[in-house]
């Protein structure tokens, strides 16, 4: 079986919880080995009264505190970055064939001062973030920016640029491109943004020599159920855009996955969920264990 690298997440949010409950499942899948240090660990456990299974394997990172169950802590977040670092360091070493990372929270690694915002950010500048499950994916050319910005980095050769990286990781005939204004702007009525949208598309068909990026999809029907018979990988131009539709219809399923990335890494596609942590809440573990079996399906290709 392929050896899969955890990045634990924040450890006062549920992917401790998640991590122990879900072993033995996804030990019929890979080989994980979590990012973390012993001593943490037990401390998580014990406040979790979960025992940890004795082929729990390690890989010791990160410093030694107190854990402050459903509190964003510079501690936390400072352990979940370097959780994560230590995971990209082994694949990039090829010890570990992919990554999947448990939920961190980007206020914690804010005030650790770490320089990235998140895990896509730091993975790779060129990562593209790609959500979604079995039956529908959702592929972001932004992402964690302000609304406001997101009509000045819409040009048809930065939108060509990102179409062909998508098409080059994930080889899909079928691709459907949101537009961006109501009504994809109703032909220029509403905004000029969809015209070059409209634009990236033809010129990336052209290099490609067939229709493979279908669109402007007008953004308030892209995702009805005729739609989704036709689409199943979705372009947004936003994040929730995307990630609303998502969420409404896919919640617990969903995973995160980085495209052109140079390392294999999938992710659950929910939070640190503060509220029930350490509270023995069963939180699913749905999303985790797809996150394993899509990481594990990429390593075959």
């Amino acid at each position: 079986m392929k050896k899969i690298a955890i990045s634990v997440g924040d450890i006062n949010g549920i992917g401790i919880e998640i991590a122990l409950r879900s072993h033995v499942e996804i030990t019929r899948i890979c080989k994980p080995i979590y990012c973390i240090n012993k001593t943490m660990l037990n401390r998580a456990s014990a406040l979790l009264k979960i025992d940890i299974p004795k082929d729990f394997t390690c890989k010791e990172c990160g410093e030694i505190f107190s854990i402050e169950a459903g509190k964003s802590t510079k501690e936390a977040g400072l352990l979940s970055y370097k959780s994560f670092c230590t995971a990209v360091k082994l694949a990039k070493q090829k010890k570990v064939k992919a990554i999947v990372t448990l939920p961190i929270n980007k206020q914690s690694w804010r005030k650790a001062d770490t320089p990235h915002m998140g895990h896509t950010d730091a993975l790779s500048s060129q990562a593209i973030m790609m959500l979604g499950c079995e039956n529908m994916f959702i592929i972001l050319y932004t992402h964690h920016i302000p609304l406001k910005h997101v009509s000045k980095i819409i040009t048809s050769k930065k939108l060509k640029k990102f179409l062909l990286k998508v098409y080059n990781s994930l080889l899909i005939e079928n691709i459907g491109v949101l537009g961006f204004n109501p009504h994809a702007s109703d032909g220029g009525v509403i905004g000029k943004e969809d015209f070059k949208i409209v634009d990236a598309i033809k010129k990336v068909n052209k290099k490609l020599g067939r229709e493979v990026f279908k669109g402007p999809l007008v953004p308030d029907t892209a995702f009805t159920r005729k739609n989704r018979e036709i689409f199943k990988y979705f372009v947004c131009m936003y994040h929730d855009q995307g990630l609303i539709p998502l969420k409404a219809l896919y919640f617990d399923e969903s995973i995160n996955v980085s495209l052109n990335a140079g390392i294999i890494r999938t992710s659950v596609d929910h939070g640190t969920a503060y509220n029930i942590a350490y509270k023995n809440k069963n939180p699913s573990t749905t999303s985790f264990i797809n996150a394993i079996k899509k990481a594990t399906s990429l390593c075959l290709n």
